[in-house]
């Protein structure tokens, strides 16, 4: 259990801030970078859940996603690896974290309409705000395996995982959008309304 008590503690106020473990660390260093992103990604879902009322089952799903990302955010925090007989291990986000993902992208995708162009991120508002929170993620995603290039330890399934939810974010706001019906499709050149010479 996690008790917190205080909410500001001044020891940030030199510009580090303390990982799971190991030395402290600048706030513009990689590792933090790539947690903080996370938890940006996981406050965008948070928004998007306020659109979620008439769809309770993905509202749940998100749910169930914003504690995952927790599980990722603390494996990015720490860096190293557990020693063979340690006796609490760190948390670290596992395989079947990932793969529960892959199956929920397996089984919103069955019905959707066929694409025929690239998916604005637009349309209802819950689509909108998951194509946010879709693009946030593959920020964390693209920090993560940066992080991981710099730092041999980092998670390989951090990664992994960052990955397959872009697409479920993706898959869902599509969903959202009347399983594909009322999705906003790309026109190339397009130039709207737009009139000679203005």
């Amino acid at each position: 259990m996690i008790k917190i008590n205080r909410i500001y503690t001044r020891t940030g106020d030199t510009g580090t801030t303390s990982l799971v473990r190991g030395p402290r660390r600048p706030k513009y260093d990689l590792r933090v970078e790539a947690y903080g992103t996370v938890d940006e990604a996981n406050a965008s879902i948070g928004a998007a859940r306020i659109h979620t009322g008439s769809m309770p089952k993905v509202d749940m799903l998100l749910g169930r996603i914003q504690n995952d990302l927790f599980d990722v955010g603390s494996d990015l925090a720490t860096p190293g690896l557990d020693e063979p007989d340690a006796q609490y291990p760190s948390l670290r986000i596992r395989p079947v974290q990932t793969e529960f993902l892959e199956k929920q992208i397996d089984h919103y995708n069955a019905d959707l309409a066929p694409l025929t162009s690239f998916v604005l991120p637009a349309g209802s508002p819950l689509a909108a705000a998951l194509h946010v929170a879709r693009t946030v993620t593959r920020r964390a995603e693209r920090i993560a395996v940066e992080l991981a290039a710099a730092e041999a330890d980092t998670s390989p399934e951090t990664v992994r995982y960052l990955n397959r939810l872009s697409d479920l974010l993706f898959v869902l706001a599509r969903v959202a959008n009347g399983n594909g019906a009322r999705d906003v499709l790309w026109i190339p050149g397009n130039h709207g309304d737009l009139k000679k010479g203005g």
